[in-house]
């Protein structure tokens, strides 16, 4: 691409489809037409010899092309918009709509507490939650169907390349059971007790608990008889039974009701995850979303970094 015969304007397509991955929203975003900006990404292809975006379910994908081209651009684009526009953003006056993905457990910690914020600082936007997992949360960034997502990532899991992230809190677990329980009244609950009480667990995907993978490493194996698919009726199956669970457990930010809940050690520990709010690189131009990254860091981390 020769600089002095380049046309500038079409960095702009360029960011509005990095950022938005569909045609039609980045049309709406750029306040052009969807014709316009199909001429456009015509013309960006022809400018770089390559394809830069692909189709996609409902939206396109960047190629690997437009991935190495957004790092240097991404950068490029926010400091000629902040020289430009300034860097103040004036949340008070925005309308903008906000998607996180979440699990229920950090939704009932995250979604109070934010919402009851937005309503001080910035009336008029708009923020919604939906369910998502580990699992998922990743394509739902990819795709374009959250702006953010807030959870523990699997450490064994190799992150993709455009996922950036900030620690918000760390989480440990707990053996949680009705106050009655027989085990309820031991200070320290022996392996051989526990593995042969009955469990109930999350499983949020439906391909088994993620603490029998813990202990199958370890050669045990503990009597597993019930499985929820969410965080918050794990707590009430406790609660109303004679089952026990390992759940997660937020210290100084918990969200769980321990009416009738007795909160004990573990005597095989589960390690302790990080909350983490990821969202997509291609958000790293958007005042918007490093407003609300800040929002979020400043509420919920333990120790911004």
């Amino acid at each position: 691409m020769n600089y002095r015969n380049a046309d500038l304007n079409l960095l702009k397509v360029f960011e509005a489809l990095m950022t938005e991955g569909n045609v039609t929203r980045a049309a709406h975003k750029l306040s052009l037409t969807q014709p316009t900006v199909s001429n456009a990404l015509r013309r960006l292809r022809e400018t770089f010899d390559d394809r830069l975006f692909v189709r996609h379910g409902a939206g396109v994908r960047p190629t690997r092309r437009a991935v190495e081209l957004w790092t240097p651009l991404a950068r490029s684009l926010q400091a000629i918009r902040g020289a430009l526009e300034g860097e103040s953003f004036d949340p008070s006056l925005s309308d903008a709509q906000i998607r996180v993905t979440m699990t229920d457990y950090v939704s009932c910690i995250i979604a109070p507490r934010l919402m009851q914020r937005l309503v001080e600082v910035a009336p008029g936007m708009q923020c919604h939650t939906l369910p998502g997992t580990v699992v998922d949360f990743c394509q739902a960034l990819a795709d374009g169907k959250a702006d953010f997502a807030i959870g523990a990532y699997n450490d064994e899991v190799q992150r993709p390349a455009f996922l950036r992230s900030r620690r918000l809190w760390p989480v440990d677990f707990a053996c949680f059971m009705r106050r009655g329980h027989p085990l309820a009244q031991e200070r320290k609950i022996t392996p051989k007790k526990f593995l042969t009480a009955r469990h109930v667990d999350v499983s949020l995907t439906g391909e088994g608990a993620v603490y029998d993978r813990l202990l199958r490493s370890r050669g045990l194996q503990r009597n597993l008889v019930a499985t929820v698919s969410h965080y918050s009726a794990a707590y009430e199956v406790v609660r109303r039974s004679e089952l026990i669970a390992v759940l997660p457990w937020s210290e100084g930010r918990e969200a769980v009701r321990m009416d009738g809940l007795v909160r004990l050690a573990p005597p095989i520990a589960a390690p302790a995850r990080t909350i983490e709010l990821f969202w997509h690189e291609r958000h790293e131009t958007s005042v918007l979303h490093q407003w609300l990254i800040g929002l979020l860091v400043a509420m919920f981390a333990r120790e911004p970094i």
